[in-house]
């Protein structure tokens, strides 16, 4: 077997292989490269001395960490892990995509254990699981985004088996597999990239230190290693999509854009194995060019998510008005039907939360729909609150209903947080289990401080560290089956299907949305197509005009008479109905 590193700022480089050690030979023909060629089979343990340094340190492309981010690298024999299922293909336009992060899915933690509840998904109508980071971090659980191997595959998930029969379950589930990538930064323990070369430059600061080098001295290779490691998730494990963490974060100068570079390299991967791949941006910049074709000058990712909708819905439904909200907040309605027909609030508008002008417009005639990610809770959203606490423990069940019915009949493509289709009862908080005490401790002081700042007191925050802190954020799998989760979990499948079955509701279109609302008496009304929706966040019922055109009540989520002869609709209180021809 072929064993290779790059490591430029080395005098000489040596494979350690199981209790052998292999001298490596310069390659001639690539700057940086050392080669060697060892015996070796699946699960052989190996790693590389830098001019003589002990221990050996783990493979920078290494596909397994068995004993964690500082232990050896293993290999990964891939043949054996050949699929048996075909991976759907399901378009961005036609998706459901349903956040799910492996470790607080259920109980046990694992790819395995969350294979075993794919049932759960394929009956919901979802079309698509995104799975959050799973590359190796230190400790046993986190959220991922520390990850510090962007080749390998978090350990106790499963490793990459445990990944690779995870998206085989979930294509024998007719259900396509997303991965949550971060090329941003990476974790501060256990990253050994800097001792083998260039991986980061002090160009660039970022709020974790160094950026990655997409720009300077030897950013070629570390541009090639980073698209070396996407392509993989979708060719080696078949995965169908990578969402792609906080792009805004990325540094880079140069001409050609590395997220454009990598759009590029998945289209051809598109082309070559015939499958609909994609890329999503998460992106705080509120920029089309994000998502505009490369032909006509943008990066060509294929969708980014829309904060601007989420925030403009999370104040309807709760006035909240504090921190990036506040815009938001004086006009929720107004903001949320903005979102909802030119997909950005912020397209070129003053943000309070900036302290600047911030955003720009979308061209919603050549822009389709789908280029956007709508949602009402994610990771983030959630999360990163104080006591990580989802809508449902605020919210009425008619509301979250009502929240639902928005962005699943909305124009952009919907996505979920796991949980959220039965109203979850649990938490969702920010924990960690760094081994490393005093990182631990930086990390529960700090989350401290940042919410002292805004009132709270220490003794009231999580602490991350606490093993119960993960434990309280696992799903509670007994809820669906009770009221009132059951009844919010039936509206969600219902509202899914009605997706599926009437096409207007999946139609690019976004400059034929239309949307009317009453602030003062809190309700919003929206047009598909022929399909029409009506949301009460009122806790009284209200009449709503919609024109003398005949409906009949696809669903309800009360009980509702279709509209009278004058097209006026009594919708009760907290409520929504989705109206057809």
């Amino acid at each position: 077997m072929q064993f290779e590193v790059w490591a430029p700022l080395t005098g000489r480089v040596a494979v350690r292989l199981d209790d052998a050690t292999y001298e490596m030979a310069r390659d001639p023909d690539r700057d940086g490269w050392w080669t060697a060629q060892a015996p070796a089979a699946d699960g052989s343990r190996y790693g590389f001395l830098l001019d003589g340094e002990e221990p050996p340190r783990p493979d920078p492309r290494g596909r397994r960490l068995p004993d964690g981010p500082d232990g050896l690298s293993a290999v990964v024999d891939f043949e054996a892990l050949a699929p048996r299922h075909t991976p759907p293909r399901t378009t961005l336009q036609d998706a459901v995509l349903y956040e799910l992060h492996i470790g607080t899915y259920t109980p046990e933690g694992t790819f395995d254990a969350a294979a075993a509840r794919l049932g759960h998904l394929a009956s919901l109508g979802v079309t698509h699981v995104e799975l959050m980071p799973v590359c190796p971090f230190p400790g046993r659980h986190g959220w991922g985004y520390d990850g510090v191997a962007p080749w390998a595959v978090h350990e106790p998930y499963g490793g990459p088996a445990g990944l690779a029969r995870f998206v085989d379950a979930a294509h024998g589930a007719g259900l396509g597999v997303v991965l949550d990538v971060v090329h941003n930064h990476l974790g501060p323990s256990g990253n050994h990239l800097p001792a083998f070369g260039p991986y980061f430059t002090d160009t660039h600061h970022t709020p974790w230190g160094a950026a990655v080098n997409l720009d300077a001295a030897g950013s070629d290779e570390v541009r090639a290693y980073l698209l070396g490691s996407a392509l993989a998730w979708l060719r080696d494990y078949g995965i169908d999509g990578l969402r792609l963490d906080a792009v805004h974060a990325l540094a880079d100068d140069r001409a050609l854009p590395f997220l454009e570079e990598l759009a590029a390299a998945v289209d051809e991967l598109a082309a070559d194995t015939g499958r609909p791949l994609f890329l999503i941006a998460e992106s705080d910049r509120c920029d089309p060019r994000t998502t505009t074709p490369r032909a006509a000058g943008g990066l060509g990712l294929h969708a980014q998510w829309n904060d601007d909708f989420h925030h403009a819905l999370h104040c309807a439904l709760t006035g909240e008005s504090h921190g990036y909200y506040a815009d938001f907040a004086a006009a929720p309605f107004a903001a949320l039907a903005k979102t909802m027909t030119r997909a950005f609030f912020h397209d070129g508008t003053w943000s309070s939360f900036r302290g600047r002008s911030h955003g720009r417009p979308v061209d919603r005639r050549r822009t389709p729909a789908h280029r956007f990610v709508g949602y009402t809770q994610t990771h983030d959203q959630i999360g990163n609150r104080a006591l990580g606490d989802r809508l449902s423990a605020s919210l009425s069940p008619g509301l979250l209903a009502c929240a639902a019915t928005v962005a699943l009949t909305g124009p952009f493509v919907p996505m979920l947080f796991m949980g959220e289709e039965w109203g979850a009862g649990t938490p969702w908080q920010y924990f960690t289990d760094h081994p490393d005490p005093e990182l631990a401790e930086a990390v529960r002081s700090g989350r401290r401080r940042e919410f002292a700042a805004h009132g709270w007191k220490a003794v009231e925050i999580p602490d991350p560290q606490d093993p119960a802190t993960r434990d309280r954020s696992c799903l509670d799998w007994s809820e669906p089956e009770r009221a009132p989760h059951a009844r919010l979990l039936d509206w969600y499948r219902t509202l899914i299907a009605l997706r599926r079955s009437h096409p207007d509701l999946r139609d690019p279109d976004l400059a034929a949305v239309r949307v009317v609302h009453d602030e003062e008496r809190r309700w919003l009304t929206f047009r598909r197509g022929d399909v029409r929706v009506c949301v009460n966040l009122s806790p009284e019922p209200v009449t709503i005009p919609l024109g003398r055109n005949g409906a009949r009540v696809l669903a309800g989520w009360e009980p509702i008479d279709p509209p009278a002869p004058d097209g006026r609709i009594r919708v009760p209180g907290e409520s929504a109905v989705v109206l057809g021809p």
